[in-house]
């Protein structure tokens, strides 16, 4: 079962910029996507960002323009780049592996992300 690890998060000023990183244990490439979600204190969780085995790209609207999702196919890792933050972007980001079969697998950690002056 593939299991990931969130890194990257900590705390910026809004207007600044993080790369967060999601390192996956198996091939999470050949099939599905890989998703980033994030949740903020008091709120559900909710798509981000994501990216198919085919390289499409998704985001949702808040982050259109500011996010960018990206991946490392020899490493197994997907990435976000955050630009721009803003204090509404203050979450607790997750990857996950989706599949039409399977849906969502287990949950990591996350990392926090903290936008404040």
């Amino acid at each position: 079962q593939v299991q990931q690890m969130e890194s990257g998060g900590g705390l910026v000023q809004p207007g600044g910029s993080l790369r967060l990183s999601c390192a996956a244990s198996g091939n999470v490439f050949s099939d599905g996507a890989m998703r980033w979600f994030r949740q903020a204190p008091g709120k559900q969780r909710e798509f981000v960002a994501g990216i198919t085995n085919r390289g499409f790209r998704d985001y949702e609207d808040s982050v259109r323009g500011r996010f960018t999702i990206s991946r490392d196919i020899d490493k197994n890792t997907v990435y976000l780049q955050m630009n721009n933050l803003k204090q509404e972007d203050t979450a607790v980001y997750y990857c996950n592996h989706w599949t039409r079969q399977r849906g969502l697998g287990p949950w990591g950690q996350g990392t926090q992300v903290t936008v404040s002056s």
